[in-house]
């Protein structure tokens, strides 16, 4: 990646922001971009002020935390929101990296692949984030390895995974505590034996407390979307997730994030258009794709399955958004009256179902955004476990000492 590119996604421009901003026409700043031609020294100058502006030193943070399988940094928005100091990132994707640079223009490089990072290179921290993917555990052989009297470690299990990443830094670093989300059926995956391995792994081979809970996102946003919440401790604590308030779904409605299409929000391109910031046409399904979808629908519900798509309107809660919704955007299509084809939720209505409000920059394009916002946490949710951890986590690091090894 040249500097130029670096400082341009950390200054949250996009490439016509720049253009208009550097005085320079936007072929010249994708030729920068592409490292085909270098700018000159003033513009990198004028682009690092811009950065520059945009690094607030975080006021009362009361303690730090790294960001592991950081997407376009869900997790970060919840744990600073509590007071929390991002001092370590690390996301292999680089367009996630792109919407992350432009939100949050760190001093310091994302870094990439945690497969790649040694837990010595980590910097001390209070708090382990990771939003970490759920593999299959390989533990075929442990029945044998037990009947030879053989000892297997956190890594015989689950070598090859990235749940073993986290394992290994929290074994290096013993952080005060950890956040860890997950699907819902994490607890079920191989007739529970996956977690089972999880939980042993947290608590009886490193010393963790855990703490789990399933929490729907239609609590916060009008969006049903089941996470498993997993908070660790070093030492026992008073945490409770019976602290965490959930608000409920009584008044929520899809219309909370829905375009107003009326004027009362200013037009944002490409998503809406005109003085009214009517939603743009393109995300309108053309008549091939709504016959499809309609179709397909109807094949499935003559079988007697409940495969089809989702249909929407302002009362509505929604299906989960999914990372594979830039392919049709079926499992969430808004109404747009009898006769009319159904539109997809725009890239700004997907963040905001999420949890993010509009200050939030959508630098990619739309695939790119829809893929990290399906593959996003639900902001909200984390915010509030994180306020109800904060407490515990401000005792934990004024009384005990990091406890690391090596």
């Amino acid at each position: 990646m040249t500097e130029f590119e670096t400082l341009i996604q950390q200054s949250g421009w996009s490439v016509t922001d720049a253009a208009q901003n550097l005085g320079y026409s936007e072929g010249h700043i994708y030729r920068w971009k592409r490292g085909e031609e270098k700018p000159r020294d003033a513009v990198l100058k004028l682009l690092q002020l811009q950065v520059d502006a945009r690094r607030v030193p975080a006021e009362g943070a009361s303690f730090s935390f790294i960001d592991l399988f950081a997407g376009i940094g869900g997790l970060r928005k919840a744990m600073t929101s509590a007071g929390g100091t991002c001092v370590f990132t690390s996301e292999w994707d680089k367009f996630a990296q792109q919407t992350y640079h432009a939100n949050f223009p760190d001093n310091r490089p994302i870094e990439g692949d945690i497969r790649d990072i040694e837990a010595a290179d980590i910097p001390d921290h209070d708090v382990l984030v990771a939003g970490f993917p759920c593999q299959p555990f390989s533990i075929a052989g442990v029945s044998k390895k037990n009947a030879l009297g053989r000892a297997h470690g956190f890594d015989d299990e689950t070598q090859g995974t990235l749940f073993f990443d986290v394992l290994r830094i929290l074994m290096h670093h013993r952080p005060a505590a950890f956040l860890l989300e997950n699907v819902k059926n994490l607890k079920s995956h191989d007739k529970g034996r996956t977690f089972e391995v999880i939980r042993r792994k947290l608590t009886e081979e490193l010393g963790y407390t855990l703490h789990t809970r399933i929490i729907d996102a239609a609590n916060f946003v009008p969006q049903h979307r089941e996470r498993i919440v997993m908070v660790g401790f070093r030492e026992k604590t008073g945490f409770d997730f019976d602290d965490v308030v959930l608000p409920g779904r009584k008044g929520r409605g899809m219309r909370d994030i829905l375009h107003p299409e009326n004027g009362t929000e200013a037009p944002e391109g490409p998503f809406t258009v005109g003085p009214d910031a009517k939603v743009s046409s393109k995300y309108t399904l053309s008549d091939k794709l709504w016959t499809y979808l309609q179709g397909y629908a109807a094949k499935h519900k003559a079988k007697g399955n409940g495969f089809g798509f989702g249909l929407v309107d302002g009362d509505s809660i929604s299906r989960t958004l999914s990372a594979r919704y830039y392919k049709d955007g079926s499992e969430i299509l808004v109404s747009r009256g009898e006769g009319n084809n159904p539109r997809r939720l725009t890239p700004r209505e997907c963040a905001r179902l999420m949890g993010y409000d509009d200050s939030f920059r959508i630098p990619v394009s739309d695939t790119q955004a829809y893929k990290q916002f399906g593959n996003s946490v639900a902001v909200p949710v984390f915010a509030e476990v994180a306020q109800v951890m904060r407490p515990h986590i401000a005792e934990l690091v004024r009384t005990q000492p990091l406890k690391k090894v090596g």
